[in-house]
């Protein structure tokens, strides 16, 4: 009888334990559950992340403004370099040779161009020459007459004979022709000195027209001359150089890139399912693969893509098609990153990301605002190229003209 009681009892040992574990995964279940709620609630459910996002940042494409031979090469790949640093430099001969043509031409343009004005005065002279010798034929003529009409009364007395009348009229006849000659030189004088006039009227020798294209052409030479030094258009690091020493290169060819390094952002793209809480200016989190999960950095959302990554990719899914297949679609997201932080942790072009947004602010807008009237990005290096060309100008327009000037350009 023992024997069966202790048997019944060793059974049902066996159920009670697997019940009672029963009981405790359930109830760790139950909490797992409450655990995982209590976390979606309060925590997960605003907030969204995606691992699918990479480092981007400006590619600025270094090409020559003109044509030329490679002589030397300042900066290779990985290099930092300044804004303003020449990179590559080109054979400068021929660019040289162009600036001196286009000096000389500006200081014969000048000279022409004085020569113009003093013919002015010398034209004005025989004007008034030729007016003198129009004065004098009219006098003549006037005396002429006169001398005719007072003999012309003694023909019929015998106190002057008819040959010496005939000598009075041919007279007369020539100091009208000579009147005529002399007012038609007199007309012609007036019309070269009005068309000299027409080419200085309302200028001056400096601010003449042939002088200010002829200053045009040798800051165009003077452009082409410093544009043989190849500058950085942009601070950042030097990537992809291709250009070699002794290559003949044309306008507008790729030699190599620069990319800001302080001017990063990240791509994160993002399921279409989960833009609808996505608004511009909430702020997010962001690990690189590189630093690993010890190194976040603090960023905010700056704009929602127009469309998604393979609406703008070069071969687009033909969705319409009788093998369509449903696919989840991703936009990307642009996120700005704090500048401190990058200067600290700098990263790279293309490096992995992990991204999680806060999305509590729900006030921001779904894509970005219109900016101010300004660029992105910029750069005034171009614009300084000519800085000496201004004053090379003056100085060879004032040695030419004799007194000191400077040339206002156009608009």
């Amino acid at each position: 009888m023992s024997n069966q009681t202790s048997l019944a009892a060793a059974s049902i040992a066996p159920d009670q334990k697997r019940r009672r574990k029963l009981i405790l995964l359930t109830i760790a279940c139950l909490l797992a559950a409450l655990a995982y709620s209590l976390y979606w609630f309060f925590f997960a459910r605003f907030h969204v992340d995606t691992d699918n996002a990479y480092v981007q940042g400006n590619v600025v494409q270094i090409t020559s403004q003109v044509a030329g031979t490679v002589i030397a090469i300042d900066a290779h790949d990985t290099d930092n370099v300044k804004a303003g640093q020449v990179l590559v430099r080109l054979d400068p001969v021929d660019a040289r040779v162009a600036l001196d043509q286009a000096e000389a031409q500006l200081a014969q343009t000048v000279r022409e161009v004085r020569a113009t004005f003093a013919t002015n005065k010398t034209l004005a002279a025989t004007v008034e020459a030729r007016q003198a010798d129009v004065t004098r034929s009219e006098t003549d003529s006037s005396r002429w007459r006169a001398d005719f009409g007072r003999r012309q009364g003694l023909v019929d007395g015998g106190a002057v004979s008819v040959e010496e009348l005939q000598h009075l009229q041919t007279s007369i006849a020539n100091a009208r022709s000579a009147q005529a000659a002399a007012s038609a030189d007199l007309a012609a004088a007036r019309e070269q000195l009005a068309k000299n006039e027409t080419m200085t009227e309302g200028t001056s020798v400096e601010a003449h027209p042939r002088v200010l294209a002829a200053a045009a052409k040798y800051r165009e030479a003077w452009l082409a001359f410093k544009r043989s030094d190849i500058a950085a258009p942009v601070a950042g690091a030097v990537a992809r150089r291709s250009v070699q020493v002794g290559q003949r290169i044309a306008s507008g060819v790729p030699m190599m890139a620069i990319v800001p390094l302080d001017q990063l952002w990240v791509d994160a793209n993002f399921k279409e399912s989960q833009l609808a809480s996505l608004r511009v200016g909430q702020p997010a989190t962001l690990t690189a693969d590189v630093y690993g999960q010890r190194t976040e950095y603090r960023g905010r959302i700056a704009g929602l893509g127009a469309g998604t990554g393979s609406a703008f990719s070069l071969l687009p899914a033909q969705n319409a098609t009788g093998n369509w297949i449903k696919i989840v679609q991703r936009v990307p997201v642009r996120i700005v990153l704090d500048a401190a932080e990058v200067a600290a942790h700098p990263l790279r072009v293309g490096l992995s990301m992990e991204v999680r947004v806060d999305v509590h602010d729900q006030s921001g807008a779904s894509v970005a605002e219109a900016r101010p009237n300004e660029p992105a990005t910029s750069t005034n290096i171009f614009s300084q190229l000519d800085q000496g060309a201004d004053e090379r100008v003056n100085a060879i327009v004032s040695a030419n003209l004799g007194r000191r000037v400077a040339l206002k350009r156009a608009g």
